[in-house]
């Protein structure tokens, strides 16, 4: 099933700031959009205008650089020089023409064209700041190239004139092959009465590129002579410069032809941006002759103009401008306004943000309260002091719900959490009184074998401890008109039954505050129902005590019954918890380093207290004839009796050996002396088997080689060992074939049938074993009991074989498996842990998991202690005899030593005199002897 999406939420003061401020920003963008656009508009409009007046400041400057040129060649119209025949004559004006040079930065040289080819020029040799004849004498101003012709032969030479037209040099140049007849300048003077102005062009000596205006002579008609003067146009190249609008705008005046005439860069071709603007390439910007392109990636603005000054040779001025550098200014002042609008945005953001905060803070403090009580957090108060109204009244009714839920969260939390039967009524009762508005009140429990109410808590009232002649079966009215009779004032009665309606009790309220006259309905009802989970809770309480009272009782049975099952070993499961529960109280309490930290709470101190009489529960799975082994031959009888009637046959068939031999004439006294030399060993080695079956501390290896030795006398057996065998004996002898009898055998046997295998009931005690899922980890004997005579004889240490003392130690691995097959609540889940750890030792050579002292907490090591100490001074052990305290604390010091049991609870043990506490209360006089504890507290 699909989820319900939930709609996207935000805050009233971000809706409410956020909503200005994109009001705001629309607002700005579209303004400086505008602007934008308004300003790009403006720009263009401007460049446009400019590129107008531009073209106007280039023909004034056309005009001004050709009229003063112009006025000079009028004059010169009429100068000899125009008449002149000869290159004499001729030099003779000379000073004429170099004060026109002079007069003008402008005029490059002024020279006469002559109808038979002569050709009289003087020019700088200095013109536009530049040396146009570097091979010029030092010294030389002017440059005079003449072709002269005379007797029909042209002399052609150059001559170099200083600033005072004195001749530093005369050269002959035949290669100058220059006839002015046939240059433009000439043929269109030759034509015209007026003065004629060429196109630019490139001068065919300096390769400068100029104007030339010529005239013709005014008095000789069409065959005069031409005068002409050659006007540079390089400073219109460093005017436009000048007129640039920013750094990057390229500038050029060009002919029809592209070709470039003047510009503001060294190229004589016209480049793509200037090529752009000529063609009017791109889109034209606001009705106007500009367009925008592009070019290699970047924007251009570009517009053109014609030129009127020289409107006959119908020349153009192009003028493009980066669009980065012509809207630089515009971005500047964009940027300029968006800083500004945002500055204003985020004051709006603040500004409206602040508004929404006091519009939205009370509804979001009364949503963050809601929200708790969401979360079960009925103790918040719930308030609004907001200035809308619907707002204030929504807080109010939500503060009267949360009022409500907090009476029923408080009732029934004590409910739930009340431990005393009596205290948890007394709560009760105080709860229901403060609903109600109410002091004082009282409940009743209803007890079935005495047929009455039983007072069981009282607030300040004078009312009777009990009320007899209640029957079971009585209805509410009734009863409520029984206590009525007992009961004066103004009260309110609430019948208190369980599930099954049986009576439990009755609550009692005392309505001494408001109308008593007029009791609401709905409180009755109220009351009544609350009192009816009172009563739940009430037999709730009453059946986990029981329950739990139960639990207690069955524990201790099942440890009494594991002290009852063997009558040496009877009280050790109920003293061992007594004595692990004095050593935990005292290690709460204990400042030691090692118990600083230590504590536990009521739960946990149960746990312990269950897992303590329960930490040896699953001896009640051992054996009992190996539980109560007392002697090595012991299983459910003590064999020795059995090798006691061997001994007998044998001893009475060295007295029938006697018989024999006398029967036999043999001497008398030398069959005496074997009869009674063999019956003297035989008792003596019996008394020697028998001592050896009792058990000690430690077998020699001479003594183990001598029952042996022993074990290999001969007997002979008349009767069949098949005979009234059990199912067991019989499936245990399968495949042993019966020998003949009579038969001779060893006085002591290890004999195949004496060993019983573990068949499919393998304990899961090895560590690699699928089915150890509790981590245990021990040597597991090769066989599950083995019976031979000689094997259980020579036990070294004790009277248990490996494998009775496997058994033994199985005991607590069947502790664990049996408590954890338990369903334990949750509180009480280290009981397992806590009743199957007291055999580990501290060095991890313990069992069943082989726990190192690190993995045992304080309680482990507690109950390890208690266990040690109460075997050593038990007086009920058939294997020993109970040791007074300071053979006690001896080994257990030494145990400390070998690292088998706690240093830090064994001092505990030692300081808080728990052990002489003990003593007084379980040992016979006689163990308890004199201790120096400070043999023990020093050397540990």
């Amino acid at each position: 099933m699909l989820r319900k999406i939930k709609p996207a939420q935000v805050s009233l003061a971000l809706l409410i700031a956020s909503t200005i401020t994109l009001a705001m920003l629309v607002l700005a963008i579209f303004l400086v959009g505008q602007t934008f656009r308004g300003m790009e508009s403006a720009k263009v409009q401007a460049a446009s205008v400019s590129a107008r007046h531009l073209a106007i400041s280039v023909d004034d400057r056309i005009l001004a650089i050709t009229a003063p040129p112009s006025t000079a060649l009028a004059v010169l119209s009429h100068d000899p020089l125009a008449s002149s025949t000869t290159l004499d004559q001729r030099l003779s004006r000379l000073p004429v023409i170099a004060n026109i040079l002079s007069s003008s930065d402008i005029v490059s040289a002024v020279y006469t064209g002559y109808a038979d080819g002569d050709f009289f020029l003087l020019r700088k040799v200095r013109s536009s700041g530049v040396m146009q004849f570097p091979d010029a004498p030092d010294g030389t101003r002017f440059l005079l190239q003449a072709i002269d012709t005379e007797d029909g032969r042209q002399l052609r030479e150059w001559r170099f004139y200083d600033e005072q037209l004195q001749l530093l040099e005369r050269k002959t140049v035949p290669d100058y092959t220059y006839d002015p007849r046939t240059r433009p300048w000439f043929k269109a003077a030759s034509d015209s009465p007026r003065t004629v102005l060429s196109a630019p062009y490139v001068f065919f000596t300096t390769r400068e590129t100029g104007l030339t205006l010529s005239r013709r002579a005014a008095r000789f008609g069409e065959q005069a002579s031409i005068f002409g003067i050659d006007v540079t146009v390089s400073d219109l190249s460093h005017q436009l410069e000048e007129l640039k609008q920013t750094p990057g705008t390229q500038i050029a005046i060009v002919n029809p032809e592209n070709q470039v005439l003047a510009s503001t860069t060294d190229n004589s071709d016209p480049g793509p941006a200037i090529s752009g603007a000529l063609n009017h390439r791109g889109t034209r910007v606001s009705n106007s002759s500009v367009t925008r392109y592009n070019v290699d990636g970047e924007d251009w603005y570009g517009m053109s103009e014609p030129l009127n000054a020289l409107s006959a040779q119908q020349l153009n001025i192009a003028v493009t401008i980066p669009a980065d550098e012509l809207l630089a200014e515009v971005w500047e002042t964009l940027a300029r306004q968006t800083l500004i609008a945002g500055i204003i945005a985020i004051f709006l953001l603040i500004f409206g943000w602040f508004i929404g905060q006091r519009v939205g803070r009370p509804l979001e403090r009364l949503t963050d309260q809601v929200s708790k009580l969401s979360r079960f957090r009925f103790d918040t108060q719930i308030k609004s002091d907001s200035y809308v109204r619907e707002a204030r009244k929504l807080g109010d009714a939500i503060d009267d719900m949360a009022s409500t839920i907090r009476s029923f969260q408080s009732i029934s939390t004590v409910l739930n959490r009340g431990q005393n039967l009596n205290e948890l009524l007394l709560d009760i009762l105080l709860q229901i009184a403060h609903i109600v508005g109410q002091e004082r009140g009282a409940i009743y429990l209803f007890r079935g074998q005495q047929k009455d109410l039983s007072l069981a808590v009282n607030r300040d009232l004078d009312i009777p401890e009990t009320i007899p002649g209640i029957a079971a079966d009585l209805d509410d009215n009734e009863l409520i008109r029984i206590l009525r009779g007992h009961i004066g004032g103004h009260p309110v009665f609430a019948i208190l039954r369980n599930r099954e309606k049986q009576l439990v009790g009755v609550l009692i309220i005392e309505m001494e505050h408001g109308d008593h006259t007029h009791l609401s309905d709905d409180l009755i009802v109220f009351v009544d129902e609350i009192a009816g989970s009172a009563a739940v809770a009430i037999e709730t309480r009453e059946l986990i005590e029981s329950q739990q009272a139960l639990l207690e009782g069955i524990i201790r049975l099942v440890a009494n019954a594991i002290d009852a099952k063997s009558p040496y070993t009877g009280g050790h499961c109920e003293r061992v918890p007594k004595l692990a529960q004095m050593m935990v109280d005292e290690a709460i309490t204990s400042t030691a380093p090692a118990f600083a930290s230590f504590t536990m709470n009521d739960e946990q101190k149960y746990e312990f207290h269950l897992a303590a009489w329960l930490h040896d529960c699953g001896k009640i799975t051992s054996p009992e004839f190996v539980v109560d082994k007392a002697v090595k031959l012991e299983t459910i009888h003590n064999r020795i009796h059995d090798i006691r009637t061997r001994f007998e046959v044998l001893h009475r068939d060295a007295e029938i050996r006697y018989l024999e031999r006398r029967l036999q004439g043999d001497d008398e006294a030398s069959a005496r002396t074997e009869r009674d030399d063999l019956q003297a060993r035989l008792q003596e080695e019996f008394a020697f088997l028998a001592r050896a079956n009792e058990g000690g501390e430690y077998m020699r290896e001479e003594d183990i080689a001598r029952i042996r030795e022993i074990g290999q006398r001969p007997w002979q057996r008349h009767f069949s060992d098949r005979l009234g065998l059990s199912s067991d004996e019989k499936m245990a002898l399968e495949g042993v074939p019966e020998a003949e009898l009579p038969v001779t055998e060893n006085l002591l046997n290890d004999r195949p049938e004496h060993q019983r295998s573990w068949g499919d009931r393998i304990p899961p005690v090895q560590r690699d074993d699928p089915a150890n899922i509790w981590g245990f980890d021990m040597k597991l004997p090769e066989h599950a009991y083995n019976r031979g005579e000689i094997h259980n004889l020579t036990i070294a240490k004790g009277t248990l074989t490996d494998e009775e003392r496997f058994k033994i130690n199985e005991h607590i691995v069947q502790t664990i498996c049996m408590l954890d097959a338990l369903p334990l609540p949750s509180r009480l889940a280290n009981v397992p842990r806590l009743a199957g750890t007291h055999h580990e030792r501290m060095d991890g050579q313990g069992y069943p998991c082989r726990l190192s002292g690190d993995e045992l907490g304080i309680p482990e090591r507690i109950m390890a202690v208690a266990d040690v100490f109460e075997a050593l001074t038990a007086v009920d052990r058939p294997y020993k005899k109970g040791k007074t305290l300071t053979e006690s604390l001896t080994i257990m010091a030494r145990m400390v030593e070998e690292g088998h049991i706690d240093k830090d609870v064994f001092e505990l043990f030692i300081r808080s005199g728990i052990y002489r506490t003990y003593a007084q209360q379980h040992l016979h006089p006689e163990q308890i002897d004199q201790v120096d504890e400070s043999q023990f507290m020093n050397n540990h």
